[in-house]
């Protein structure tokens, strides 16, 4: 019999936070900007330059541990970690090992019908390296320090992950929590969420740990994916041919779907770890801590027990719109404005999440106002646009926020309740297809639908189907 491996995972997710300047000098944080233009003697590591702490960043920091449960160390404080790379310009990172800021949380996930804690061992704050960029027509590589300096998280997970499943729930959960708390937008495309793949696999059964890999270079929730399976399978079949795993760290390569070794992996004691001598300890008092907690927003669990006093909706609808903070706010805001909270989520649950499919987007990238969203709502409800034009008005909507009621006076799309009108264009269309009114005379329901669809197509959609049904009916 062959057999059985058990994966088992462990995360650590680096995680930029959305302060305006970064965490130790006053350079700005913002993406994009031309290379080496928001740096200063601090953040590209001139010597004699001292760092000062940025108070904005530790609020964050705690914010994100109260939400994961976390114990908030009361004295926490910085240390160096010493390696030399390019994009390192002082050959130091100031991060914390010794006395983190948070420790001990979890967050809870769901997969299927299974509900399991994921634990968080620590999670510590840290300035973020410089980026590298490798031009392989020139065989150079450049450095842009804009990003040298910018604020951190690390959150480390404990080994508790057993499947790609569990690992993108816990992302997902992760991102939804830090999205919520606005401590960051964790757009992975952009590089303000990035996760580090601990993975090993052992006999089903055993106690035992297996050799552990790292890998790197993970920057969409499907590479991730895609590198877990992949990972897995690599060490099975090293264990299967009867070769050992070896320790290190790997990069993944997802247009390959491989990764490959980058280096060994190395221990705490190679980065020769120290306290950093020119920041003092951080006290966290309880008061402070108190403070932050009163500040807290509500998250996802208490939307959804608001959402089931307030809102009539069905409980799948709400944990979706719910999952995104920015589809949470348009709802309530558009809900607000038009009073038609199930009118609103149907757009949400069905054109909403179409078109970002379509359009390959993630919730937070929606642009459109919650006003329109409502305008479209009322003017449907009250019979000035029929459900067609307002799926094409919606589509509009959501790619140009256009104000629907000066789109659709523009464009003529008014539903056409004219009766008069309506009866020239029926006869016509009865004039114009004998065989179907004859059918349906002979009892063929389905032929009236072809009439209303040649009604429907005559008056450029602007018709009431309603009317147009019944009018059919009695003129045939």
């Amino acid at each position: 019999m062959a057999k059985q491996y058990e994966t088992v995972i462990g995360l650590e997710v680096h995680v930029e936070l959305a302060t305006k300047t970064k965490i130790f000098c006053s350079c700005s944080t913002e993406f994009g900007g031309a290379p080496n233009t928001h740096t200063c003697p601090v953040c590209t590591g001139m010597p004699g330059s001292l760092p000062v702490l940025n108070k904005q960043v530790v609020e964050y920091a705690v914010a994100i541990g109260l939400a994961t449960d976390c114990e908030i160390t009361r004295v926490c404080k910085f240390d160096r970690k010493n390696y030399f790379y390019p994009d390192n310009p002082q050959n130091y990172q100031i991060s914390q090992l010794y006395l983190p800021i948070a420790r001990n949380g979890y967050v809870e996930i769901e997969v299927g019908d299974t509900k399991k804690r994921v634990r968080i061992h620590e999670m510590h704050m840290e300035e973020d390296a410089g980026k590298l960029i490798h031009d392989e027509w020139d065989d150079t590589s450049l450095v842009d320090y804009n990003r040298s300096g910018v604020p951190l998280v690390e959150i480390v997970s404990e080994p508790d992950m057993r499947s790609a499943d569990e690992v993108i729930a816990y992302l997902e959960k992760l991102r939804m929590i830090i999205q919520y708390l606005g401590a960051s937008d964790c757009k992975l495309q952009e590089g303000s969420m990035r996760a580090d793949v601990n993975l090993s696999v052992r006999e089903a059964g055993t106690k035992e740990f297996g050799t552990r890999t790292e890998m790197k270079n993970l920057n969409s929730f499907k590479a991730i994916a895609r590198a877990v399976e992949g990972e897995r399978e690599r060490q099975i079949e090293l264990l299967e041919a009867g070769k050992a795993v070896v320790q290190e760290t790997r990069r993944w390569d997802d247009n390959k779907e491989f990764s490959y070794a980058m280096r060994s992996k190395e221990d705490a004691q190679d980065y020769r770890y120290f306290p950093e001598p020119d920041l003092v300890p951080i006290i966290i008092e309880d008061e402070w801590i108190e403070k932050i907690r009163s500040r807290q927003p509500e998250l996802q669990t208490e939307k959804l027990k608001r959402y089931r006093k307030e809102f009539d909706i069905p409980e799948y609808d709400a944990k979706i719109i719910t999952g995104s903070k920015s589809m949470a706010d348009i709802f309530e805001a558009a809900a607000a404005i038009c009073g038609k909270p199930k009118k609103v989520s149907n757009w949400l649950m069905v054109e909403t999440l179409r078109l970002l499919k379509d359009h390959n987007m993630e919730p937070e990238e929606i642009s459109f106002a919650p006003e329109n969203l409502a305008k479209l709502v009322d003017l449907t409800e009250a019979g000035i646009i029929n459900n067609s034009v307002a799926k094409e008005v919606f589509e509009k909507i959501f790619l140009e926020n256009i104000d629907p009621r000066v789109y659709v006076e523009e464009h003529g799309l008014k539903t056409v309740n004219d009766e008069g009108a309506l009866e020239e264009v029926l006869k016509k269309v009865i004039a114009d297809n004998p065989q179907a009114v004859e059918d349906y005379r002979g009892g063929k329901e389905k032929a009236l639908g072809a009439l209303v669809g040649q009604t429907m197509k005559a008056m450029r959609g602007k018709a009431n189907p309603g009317m147009v049904n019944q009018k059919l009916r009695e003129m045939i």
